[in-house]
């Protein structure tokens, strides 16, 4: 028998309020995101683990803000004036390590919006202090507004994830499973997506369901690969 050909199309993401799903460790975000007007300054850092959730809570907010979202790599190349002159998030500020231009340029865009009274959400990976900003004045400026964390998922936040990220790729699985999944895979939301994937492609190929034999064998391989 040929080997089944498996095509892993690209499954489409849903930033919508009601697909997020509130837990005890990420309420605190999602109260001070919902609250942007009391913001002090008119401006909020948002760190967390890759694939917590940032993006999700800062698409939420421009919509309700009616924020304009761009990528801290692609800023040093935008017309900062004209950017400045509505609310404005930016993702993945950590990505701007070691580049000059790119501070440069966010520090000009915040002082544009801090005088112009538009509100600024950034957004970024574990910290600020883990960032590696040179730029002092940017560094300043960071340090100087209000910061929310996303913490690491429990395991309802885990459940529903993956019961979404399955549910996207047409599979249901039943709660037992789902549990025995949530106590053995590596806490975080970026496991969580190559799990799924790697599962779908297991099962395809396989012809098979997706069992707990399964699971424990898929996540023992990605745990190899991951490290």
């Amino acid at each position: 028998m040929s080997e089944q050909l498996i095509f892993d199309l690209p499954q489409k993401t849903a930033f919508g309020r009601e697909d997020f799903f509130v837990s005890p460790s990420n309420d605190l975000a999602v109260r001070t995101i919902e609250n942007w007007q009391d913001w002090p300054l008119g401006k909020l850092v948002l760190c967390g683990p890759k694939g917590s959730g940032k993006s999700h809570l800062a698409h939420i907010w421009a919509e309700d803000a009616g924020a304009i979202a761009v990528n801290a790599k692609v800023l040093a190349y935008e017309r900062l004036e004209t950017l400045a002159q509505q609310p404005v998030v930016v993702e993945d500020v950590h990505l701007l390590a070691q580049d000059e231009d790119g501070e440069a340029a966010l520090f000009h865009l915040h002082n544009l919006m801090q005088e112009a009274g538009h509100p600024l959400l950034m957004t970024g990976v574990d910290s600020i202090a883990a960032w590696n900003i040179n730029l002092p004045d940017l560094v300043s400026r960071l340090y100087g507004t209000q910061l929310v964390n996303l913490k690491a998922p429990d395991d309802a936040l885990l459940s529903v994830l993956l019961i979404k990220l399955f549910t996207d790729r047409q599979i249901i699985l039943e709660p037992p499973l789902i549990g025995y999944i949530v106590k053995r895979m590596d806490r975080s939301f970026a496991f969580a997506g190559i799990l799924v994937r790697a599962l779908d492609r297991a099962s395809l190929a396989g012809q098979k369901p997706i069992t707990k034999r399964l699971a424990g064998r898929v996540m023992d391989e990605v745990l190899v690969q991951d490290d």
